[in-house]
């Protein structure tokens, strides 16, 4: 399928050029980051001299200071994307706020390294180069805890008061055979123009998450239906289970091969190792992106193909797509290298593909 046949060559060309910007300061950030942490690895080990807070506390002062000198190298290139963002509409967010909000993110990354450090080098002290393999299996616990928890962090929520969208999600629950989930609504006013949605939480602590900016007009009924049908779907096949699972998946050989890169600085009972495995983390992170990647893009179709199922309508299905696309300047069919190691969802190609492909096939042609 042609995208010229979709969508207006205008809007391709907007969406090629935007993007273009979002592409090339993904992949600069990316590099930057690996080789100023890589020269970190290497200088690191002359702080731990200057130390005197025993082997956990400095792997904890060594790991925040990477993971400051990380948002400062950050820094620039998320502003130059948010000044691209601004200036296509995509958010209403100020300087301001960013770096306040980012501050605020800052702190909660110190806490889990501080958490993370405290389990590697602790666990380091007791069982030497072993400690991969519990300290792997309590990072997943810590997921599994935060994807728990997740729900109540998300600020600006209030019940969802649109009585024929809710009766519409009670019955994709019952024809799912979900328990009831809450439908809750997420203000982003303000903030970006940007439509969304996200099924959050486990086991009680479901729920589904709809930007205020889905429940604004161009956006009909119909196409507000999808969108709740395909973040029930993410529950109805238990897809963040799912994915802490493939998260165990990456921790656990993840920290196995940290282990081992961190050998030759005397393993992570020495803290001199730190920086080095934070550099392992950082590689190791990025190569597994277009493994992730496919991970995500999977459970995206799953669950456009579980809406498809349970509205039976594949017009309104392909316009919300559509919306999507047009909104965040998305292109629709992008470089193989960006979809590789930046798309965690179909392209609205694929979508509307996918969405001709069901109707072909459950609402064949008389």
């Amino acid at each position: 399928m042609e995208q010229t046949t979709l969508f207006p060559t205008s809007t391709i060309s907007q969406a090629e050029s935007y993007e273009r910007f979002v592409r090339w300061d993904f992949v600069l950030v990316q590099l930057v980051v690996i080789a100023v942490v890589a020269v970190y690895a290497k200088i690191g080990p002359k702080f731990v001299r200057e130390s005197a807070a025993g082997p956990i506390g400095t792997g904890m002062l060594l790991a925040m200071l990477g993971l400051g000198l990380i948002w400062l190298l950050q820094l620039p290139f998320g502003l130059a994307e948010l000044w691209w963002q601004r200036r296509h509409d995509v958010t209403e967010a100020s300087y301001y706020e960013w770096v306040v909000g980012g501050w605020f993110g800052l702190g909660a990354e110190f806490l889990f390294v501080c958490l993370a450090i405290l389990i590697v080098v602790g666990l380091a002290q007791v069982v030497g180069d072993w400690w991969w393999l519990p300290g792997g299996v309590a990072f997943v616990a810590l997921a599994t805890l935060f994807a728990f928890l997740f729900p109540y962090l998300i600020p600006g929520q209030e019940p969802l008061r649109r009585p024929a969208l809710q009766a519409s999600a009670n019955s994709y629950e019952e024809q799912l055979g979900l328990e009831d989930i809450p439908i809750n609504v997420q203000d982003v006013s303000g903030e970006t123009s940007l439509p969304n949605a996200e099924a959050v939480g486990m086991g009680p602590t479901r729920r589904v998450i709809l930007w205020s900016t889905v429940l604004r007009r161009p956006f009909t009924l119909d196409e507000q239906e999808v969108v709740v049908a395909h973040e029930l779907g993410h529950h109805a096949r238990r897809h963040i289970f799912k994915g802490v699972a493939w998260y165990a998946l990456f921790a656990i050989p993840g920290a196995f091969l940290i282990s081992r890169i961190t050998r030759r600085r005397g393993g992570m009972r020495n803290p001199e190792a730190v920086p080095l495995g934070l550099l392992a983390l950082v590689v190791l992170s990025t190569i597994a992106l277009p493994l992730q990647n496919v991970i995500t893009r999977h459970m995206e179709a799953e669950a456009d193909w579980v809406a498809l199922t349970l509205t039976q309508d594949p017009q309104d299905a392909e316009g919300l797509f559509k919306r999507f696309t047009f909104a965040a300047h998305a292109d629709p069919s992008p470089p193989t290298w960006s979809y590789v190691l930046m798309e965690t969802h179909p392209t609205g190609l694929q979508r509307i593909e996918m969405v001709r492909a069901w109707q072909a096939r459950e609402q064949p042609s008389p």
